[in-house]
């Protein structure tokens, strides 16, 4: 960011750069990216009527009488007449959305009570403008009721519930675990909900965390290992964080010893690359890609929480590539590659299977980004010397041709999802910061705004609490600006309140 400036003379040069993003609720954030709760299901019967443009929920059809159940833990903030719905509960969860339920002829719990997930709330009915008994299942993020829902299926399956579903019925799938961006600056949340980072400096690796869920961040550690290296982080099935670095000459990990815990000593993980990535299959086991000279190559554990396999290649790949992981709305992993020739791409073939060939992707280019839609869609970013592209899915085994996005040339990418489900992305090359976000869930992305000066790398992420934080590196150490608010950003300023690892 930065140039080199000193942390006064940043704050004046980056106080004009806050950038105000469409202001769609005004109730705080909520948690997007990864599920705040695991989920219950909410009730038995088939989807009647899907979300759309014209119904803002999906109609879940049973007979009269039929027992509706929180879909969450949360606070009774609604109970009682609704017009539209004849009846209706609203209730707001810790990661601050509010599942809405209409229709009923019974309820069972008045404002102020605290649910528990899975326990009955209402009776199926046929209340106000209904043709039969059904349960209207609303999801909204915040409690105003000026805003539109977003697609329950997508929330429901981050949450581990899949329709049809038994109320009960057992063990619920775990939610979805999302990959982490990977690069010189990395950051996801401990099992408690604290946020770590990782910089790569010169002399090594260098380690922050926040001191309380949402709060300060501690001062910069610095832990050894490999200097100036690729990061890449994953959660273990236990819930342990594992940290992967790798230079030219070595690959080292290090990891949690409890979650949330400590962490153990620098030990080798393989010999030096070029790039890392790291995320969890479906049933937790981690699976680390890591390119070379020779293309990329990788490794998995072979049970939850437990050793490793041996490096294996994955049959190509663009050699010393970019890379990116991330995950299909199945389950299966999806692996994205580039360098300056060339763009593939290779995916599981089954939920915590073995892998495709590699697929062309595009052309080459300089970083790369991937994120899901809030339908659960993946969509990829890619920089190079024209500006920003980018291409999604419009099914679950095809994409859109690609599509110019505008934004800085040649910039190191990153991306995040806003607490509606709206991808947000962020960009960094020498001269410029910029961000661009979707005007809509699922939707089309807005012009890019001013987002602070120049540096070497950019990363985001999102708090407990759902709000985007985003990190910039510059070879006079790493910075950091959060939303306070939906659609507020505070200033730039270091992070740590120390300038910790020049990133080059």
């Amino acid at each position: 960011m930065l140039h080199g400036l000193s942390r006064r003379a940043l704050g004046f040069a980056l106080a004009a750069a806050a950038a105000v993003l469409p202001s769609l609720v005004t109730a705080s954030p909520a948690a997007a990216q990864t599920a705040g709760f695991a989920g219950s299901c909410p009730t038995t019967g088939f989807v009647s009527q899907r979300y759309s443009d014209a119904h803002d929920g999906i109609d879940i059809a049973d007979a009269y009488g039929t027992p509706i159940y929180a879909v969450g833990d949360g606070d009774v903030i609604n109970s009682g007449p609704a017009q539209g719905y004849g009846q209706w509960i609203r209730i707001l969860h810790p990661d601050g959305t509010v599942t809405e339920y209409g229709h009923m002829y019974q309820r069972d719990v008045a404002v102020g009570e605290h649910v528990v997930a899975g326990q009955r709330i209402a009776l199926m009915g046929s209340e106000g403008e209904s043709s039969g008994p059904h349960l209207h299942l609303r999801v909204r993020v915040g409690t105003s009721t000026d805003i539109r829902g977003i697609d329950p299926i997508p929330y429901l399956e981050e949450r581990g519930v899949g329709l049809p579903c038994t109320p009960g019925g057992g063990p619920r799938p775990k939610p979805l675990v999302y990959p982490v961006e990977s690069g010189r600056m990395v950051s996801t949340r401990s099992a408690d909900g604290r946020l770590e980072a990782f910089a790569a400096g010169a002399d090594g690796v260098h380690h922050a965390w926040q001191s309380q869920v949402n709060g300060a961040w501690s001062e910069w550690e610095a832990l050894g290992g490999p200097g100036s290296a690729e990061l890449a982080v994953a959660p273990n099935a236990d819930g342990r964080l594992e940290v992967f670095a790798l230079n030219g000459d070595v690959l080292q990990h290090r990891y949690q010893t409890s979650p949330s815990g400590g962490w153990s000593g620098w030990e080798s993980f393989g010999t030096g690359g070029r790039y890392v990535t790291a995320g969890a299959n479906a049933d937790g086991r981690l699976e680390v890609f890591a390119s070379g000279p020779s293309g990329v190559f990788h490794t998995y554990q072979t049970a939850p929480n437990s050793g490793w396999s041996a490096w294996e290649s994955t049959g190509g790949g663009p050699s010393s590539g970019r890379i990116e992981m991330e995950k299909a709305p199945d389950g299966r992993l999806e692996v994205f590659a580039l360098n300056d020739n060339t763009f593939q791409h290779q995916y599981q073939t089954a939920v915590n299977g073995g892998w495709s060939a590699w697929d062309d992707f595009g052309g080459g280019g300089h970083d790369l980004t991937v994120d899901h839609n809030a339908d659960g869609r993946l969509e990829v970013f890619a920089s190079g010397p024209v500006g920003v592209f980018h291409k999604y899915q419009t099914g679950s085994a095809s994409w859109s041709e690609w599509e110019p996005a505008a934004g800085p040339a040649n910039s190191q990418l990153a991306s995040d999802r806003t607490p509606d489900g709206r991808v947000e992305v962020f960009a960094i090359n020498g001269d410029v910061a910029m961000h661009t976000w979707q005007t809509g869930v699922n939707a089309r992305y807005g012009d890019w705004a001013a987002f602070g000066e120049g540096g070497t790398e950019i990363a985001a992420t999102t708090n407990a609490d759902g709000r985007i934080e985003v990190f910039g590196t510059s070879r006079a150490g790493v910075h950091h600006r959060w939303q306070t608010g939906f659609s507020t950003w505070s200033e730039w300023s270091w992070l740590a309140n120390s300038p910790g690892p020049g990133v080059s």
